[in-house]
């Protein structure tokens, strides 16, 4: 199963800065969970799949260190909120 979303991009336009940032699940439905979470914020143009218990992510942003650091504390509530509800 797979997931793609373009969130807002528009990747013909030149941004400041941009970063990829895979990260391993234990689960697809884990990275599934994570994915839904990250879905939501429409602040980064991004690009997010979800692959073989791997999320993928490609984001662009102006202002790269608030914007990556909302996405990885985003990330790290989803995967805390999967460990404390027992889905391992």
């Amino acid at each position: 199963m797979a997931a793609t979303d373009t969130g807002t991009a528009h990747f013909n336009q030149t941004w400041d800065l941009s970063c990829n940032l895979d990260v391993n699940f234990e689960t697809e439905e884990h990275a599934f969970i994570a994915y839904r979470a990250l879905a939501v914020d429409k602040e980064v143009r991004r690009v997010m799949s979800v692959s073989n218990n791997k999320l993928k992510s490609h984001f662009e942003a102006r202002l790269h260190r608030a914007s990556f650091s909302a996405f990885v504390d985003i990330l790290t509530l989803a995967t805390r909120t999967i460990q404390e509800s027992g889905q391992n």
